[in-house]
């Protein structure tokens, strides 16, 4: 069975799902501007009454890197979600504009003329040219990454963002105690990670991230979001100042620029804290639920962020967050998959959907000879055919997406017994060294 809610909280949860509506109205008609600092607030300086009293929010820096390719697509759900009640954010991107109200900044401005004769830079070049307008649809496309990223020219141009992006923050806003940095399909759980941050003395040099690798170099997924504290920032701009060409070398030769800042901030004395699973590189439709890696099952675990998001699922999770900080526990990946993975796991198998089991078994004639191999395997708790015949099973609950031609089924009972031998976590875990 799944959980239910309590009274108090049902009854919460339908006033905010039947006011959601109405908040979006609200918000369009809530403007934004930039004050003399470059710092983004909400009207007069002040966050909507609305916005629940969240302990040390105005003790955060948020920075919301994007860029000209995607930011007409991504940016505006986050301003009646991320933004609305943050009263210390800035956006930095490739391209100075204002979108859906949110000042957007060009973090490249000051980069050199050398660096912007680089082939890198020739989107860049082009739209402070001509506009935004000069984009092409090749230059719009959002491409699946790769393992070495992805080949359209906004993404060529990203990792330049990063060693800048961190200089001209800091300069903005040298006193905040915390620095949160994602992108624009993040999405972070501030009630979460204000009770993190909390636990945390934000007067040592924390850098806080999703752990990558190249080569030797462990550094903060930059998708994932990460935060670094401010005796970091400190440390990492005086090394900025004292050899900047240095990292504009570095940054030339790497080719993802939140390794770039990895290896700046070990350099500087500060490796990366390991943050996973609070911190997650995947939406919640594709977390391999009961899974554990690096000696963490993130059941237990506060969520934290979410990459790789579509606006819509922005305003699921928003509203998840609201209604969760009504009753002021933690919100776990338990209750994630509970709330937003769970209900949607059919009793009937889903058509054109892929709920990416991928453990390939066989060709098979049917979907029932497909179930009936998974029902064979005791340990199989879901499974897919795929156009071509083929049958894949797997051993973890992921809920998946709508994907052409495929065909998906989950083994209910069997799901439920698994999450239900995971507990309900009476006491969170936390990611605190």
């Amino acid at each position: 069975m799944l959980p239910s809610l309590s009274p108090r909280a049902a009854r919460r949860l339908y006033i905010l799902a039947a006011t959601l509506l109405l908040l979006d109205f609200y918000a369009l008609y809530t403007r934004y501007y930039t004050r003399d600092n470059g710092l983004t607030y909400s009207i007069n300086g002040q966050i909507p009454s609305d916005c629940p009293n969240l302990p040390g929010l105005s003790e955060i820096m948020l920075v919301l890197k994007t860029g000209v390719t995607e930011s007409h697509s991504k940016l505006p759900i986050h301003r009646n979600t991320t933004l609305r009640c943050i009263p210390n954010y800035i956006v930095w991107s490739d391209y100075e504009e204002s979108i859906a109200d949110i000042p957007v900044h060009d973090v490249l401005y000051n980069e050199s003329s050398t660096l912007h004769q680089l082939p890198d830079f020739r989107l860049y070049t082009k739209v402070q040219a001509h506009g935004r307008d000069a984009l092409t649809q090749t230059e719009l496309s959002d491409e699946t990454s790769t393992p070495f990223g992805k080949s359209n020219p906004g993404w060529k141009l990203d990792k330049w963002k990063f060693i800048p992006m961190i200089e001209h923050t800091f300069a903005k806003n040298p006193n905040a105690k915390w620095y949160v940095f994602m992108e624009a399909d993040t999405y972070i759980m501030w009630p979460n990670m204000l009770s993190w941050l909390s636990k945390l003395d934000a007067t040592k040099p924390w850098y806080l991230g999703n752990q990558m690798q190249i080569r030797d170099v462990i550094f903060g997924h930059g998708g994932s979001g990460f935060v670094i504290s401010r005796p970091a920032m400190e440390a990492a701009t005086r090394l900025l100042s004292e050899k900047r060409e240095y990292w504009d070398s570095i940054t030339k030769q790497e080719w993802a620029g939140d390794c770039v800042l990895g290896i700046l901030l070990k350099e500087a004395g500060i490796p990366l804290t390991w943050a996973w699973p609070m911190l997650q590189i995947a939406p919640p439709k594709e977390l391999d639920n009961f899974g554990s890696n690096y000696g963490r099952t993130p059941w237990c675990y506060p969520a934290v962020s979410f990459h790789h998001l579509k606006p819509r699922e922005i305003r699921e999770l928003n509203w998840l967050d609201r209604m969760w900080s009504v009753e002021g526990a933690p919100l776990l990946y338990r209750d994630v998959f509970w709330q937003l993975a769970r209900p949607k796991m059919t009793e009937e198998p889903a058509e054109n959907w892929d709920n990416q089991a991928g453990e390939e078994k066989e060709v098979v004639g049917s979907l029932e000879d497909c179930q009936q191999i998974c029902e064979e395997d005791t340990h199989c708790l879901q499974f897919v055919l795929k156009p071509d015949g083929m049958c894949a099973i797997g051993r973890d609950a992921r809920l998946g997406d709508k994907r052409q031609g495929f065909k998906s089924g989950w083994m209910l009972d069997r799901i439920d017994a698994t999450a239900n031998t995971l507990g309900s976590c009476t006491t969170p875990h936390w990611v605190l060294k």
